[in-house]
């Protein structure tokens, strides 16, 4: 597989939030990728011993209710999530463009030319995020197994489970909005 210049991609860390580890059942219920936390990990450190931009976005719910407003523990990242990142974007919906600071605008005062996109959840902020992003005009590779999500109830009443809603996100993403990738394409 080939991958773009790595050292024009900023690293987002979407929404790795304590939140979602406290009540999944709030969330839709069962995860899939027990393995995200430590990929999102291996990436924030192979991109800072590269130099290369590592953000960090939290969601700060405004909703009432929810386990991310700000002063709850929920809100806080989990440890893995360790050191200062290059930019710190808040933000109170779904997508990572739709935040303070403007990252759009950081990452082109940079002449970053891309993002890789991993965190909470697959099929919420971190697609949200990977499609604004492709049609801001950033190339976006999705690190698919950087990315968790918990299972959905669907219209019928009946469970789409969690690595179902991972896989149509992927299929959705790749080639038109994202390269999905796995974090060993990237470390490579």
């Amino acid at each position: 597989m080939s991958i773009a210049n790595l050292d024009r991609f900023a690293l987002l860390v979407i929404d790795v939030q304590r939140a979602f580890d406290d009540d999944p059942a709030h969330w839709g219920g069962d995860r899939n990728n027990p393995d995200c936390e430590a990929n999102v990990s291996a990436l924030i450190d192979r991109w800072r011993a590269a130099k290369r931009a590592v953000v960090f976005v939290r969601h700060d719910s405004v909703t009432p209710g929810s386990p991310l407003r700000p002063g709850l523990s929920g809100n806080a990242f989990k440890d893995l999530v360790r050191g200062e990142p290059d930019l710190l974007v808040v933000k109170h919906v779904n997508s990572a463009f739709i935040g303070k600071p403007d990252l759009a605008a950081w990452l082109r005062e940079r002449r970053l030319e891309g993002i890789v996109v991993t965190g909470i959840t697959t099929n919420h902020c971190c697609e949200t995020t990977a499609r604004m992003g492709a049609n801001l005009g950033f190339h976006v590779l999705f690190a698919l197994d950087a990315t968790h999500t918990f299972d959905r109830k669907a219209l019928d009443g009946g469970i789409i489970r969690a690595d179902e809603v991972a896989r149509v996100t992927a299929a959705n993403l790749n080639e038109e909005f994202a390269q999905v990738v796995n974090t060993s394409d990237l470390l490579k």
